[in-house]
C-alpha cells in the first residue's frame, strides 16, 4: 500500500526510563505524604518519562480538528444532517464553536484540516482545506475509503504532528466533527474487539430507543460485508472515516516524535485503539482525558487499559473534554516542578528521627 506514515510501521520510540524513575523519586520527597496527590503524581511522571525532562510541561499545546462527512449517513443513522459538518467548520474559524472557546481560554494553538464535506467549505482563517473527497462511502454497503483515501488520511495526520513537533508543542490535541462518525466509530471498536454493536453503538448526536437499534442494525450489516478481519489498516480502510484515520496518523505521529497525546472522548479513542493495534508503543504516550457519556466508550478504555481524568457526562467532541483536563496536567507539572522537598522547606517526614 502506497505513501503510508513511516510511524505506521516503523517501531516508536519508548519513554525515557531513566526520567521516570527520578521523577517517582521526587515525589516521594515533597512535603506531602506518598500518593496524597493521587493521579495527579502518575501524570507528572508519565510526562517526565515521555518528555525526558527533569522539569515535564504541557505548553505549548496543539490543537487540531479533522472533519470529514461520512456516506453512512445514507441510512439516517444521525438525528443531524450532514450540511452541520462544513457550517461547524465555519463556526470553529469563527470562535463560536466549544473548542475555539477552550482553545482561545488556554492559549493553545488551534487548527482546523477539512478532509471532505458534502457541503461547500470556503477559504476561512484556521482551515486546512485538504480534501480526500466529498465524503466517504456507505460502509454499510462497501468499503468506507479506497487504499489512496486511507493513505491521505492518515499522510494528513502525521503532517498535523509534524506542525506540532515544528511549533515544539509538548502536548497534542486531537478533535473530530464528522456527522455519522460515531457509527463508523462503533463499527471499527466492533471489528477490532469482536464485540457485538449493542455493546458499542449509542446515540451520538441524541437519536431516541428506535435510532439507536436502526444504528446498531446498520453496524451489524456492515461488520457482515466486513468480515473477519482485524488488521488494523483493513479494518480503517473498511469501517472508517477520513478524519478518524487523520487522527491515528496524527496519534502515531506525535509518539514518533516524542509528543504525548491527550486522548478526547469516543471518536479518538477508537482512533486510538486503531493506532494501538497497529503499534502497541503508542499506548505509553496517551494520556485519557475524560469518560464520554456515549455508552461504548467504557469498553474502548477498559481494552486500552485507560483510567480517564473526567467524567462530566460530556458527548461532544471536537477535543472539547480533552481541552477541559488540560489544567489539570498543568497543574500536575507545576506541583511536581516547584513543590519544595522535606529537605529545602525544613520539615521533617516520616522517615525522620527524633
Amino acid at each position: 500500500m502506497p505513501n503510508l506514515p513511516p510511524s505506521w510501521t516503523r517501531p516508536l520510540s519508548t519513554p525515557n526510563a531513566q526520567s521516570a524513575r527520578l521523577a517517582t523519586e521526587r515525589q516521594q520527597v515533597l512535603t506531602k505524604p506518598p500518593g496524597s496527590l493521587g493521579q495527579l503524581e502518575q501524570l507528572a511522571i508519565q510526562l517526565a518519562g515521555v518528555q525526558g525532562a527533569e522539569q515535564p510541561t504541557v505548553d505549548p499545546v496543539q490543537i487540531t480538528v479533522f472533519a470529514g462527512d461520512h456516506g453512512v449517513c445514507e441510512e439516517g443513522v444521525s438525528a443531524f444532517p450532514q450540511e452541520v459538518t462544513a457550517q461547524m467548520i465555519a463556526n470553529f474559524a469563527g470562535g463560536g464553536a466549544a473548542i475555539s472557546v477552550l482553545a482561545n481560554q488556554l492559549g493553545a494553538l488551534l487548527e482546523v484540516v477539512n478532509l471532505g464535506t458534502v457541503g461547500e467549505v470556503p477559504g476561512l482563517p484556521g482551515v486546512r482545506n485538504e480534501q480526500i473527497a466529498p465524503a466517504t462511502a456507505n460502509l454499510a454497503v462497501t468499503n468506507a475509503m479506497t487504499e489512496d483515501q486511507v493513505c491521505a488520511a492518515l499522510a494528513s495526520g502525521d503532517a498535523a504532528a509534524e506542525r506540532a513537533a515544528n511549533a515544539e508543542c509538548r502536548l497534542f490535541i486531537g478533535g473530530d466533527m464528522g456527522i455519522g462518525n460515531t457509527t463508523s466509530a462503533a463499527a471499527l471498536a466492533c471489528a477490532l474487539l469482536k464485540a457485538t454493536p449493542e455493546h458499542l453503538v449509542g446515540p451520538g448526536t441524541g437519536l431516541d430507543r428506535a435510532g439507536v437499534s436502526h444504528k446498531a442494525q446498520v453496524v451489524a450489516r456492515a461488520l457482515a460485508r466486513h468480515g473477519d478481519s482485524t488488521d488494523p489498516l483493513t479494518v480503517l480502510a473498511s469501517l472508517g472515516g477520513f478524519e478518524i484515520a487523520a487522527l491515528t496518523g496524527a496519534l502515531l505521529g506525535c509518539a514518533a516524535r516524542g509528543i504525548p497525546v491527550l486522548v478526547d472522548g469516543y471518536i479518538v479513542s477508537v482512533a486510538a485503539l486503531v493506532g494501538v493495534h497497529q503499534q502497541p508503543g503508542l499506548r505509553d504516550w496517551l494520556l485519557f482525558a475524560h469518560r464520554s457519556a456515549e455508552p461504548g466508550h467504557a469498553r474502548i478504555l477498559d481494552a486500552l487499559d485507560a483510567s480517564p481524568l473526567l467524567d462530566l457526562g460530556m458527548r461532544l467532541g471536537e477535543g472539547s473534554g480533552a481541552a477541559v483536563a488540560v489544567p489539570l496536567l498543568r497543574s500536575a507539572c507545576a506541583l511536581h516542578n516547584t513543590m519544595a522537598s522535606f529537605t529545602d522547606a525544613g520539615v521533617s517526614n516520616k522517615n525522620a528521627t527524633s
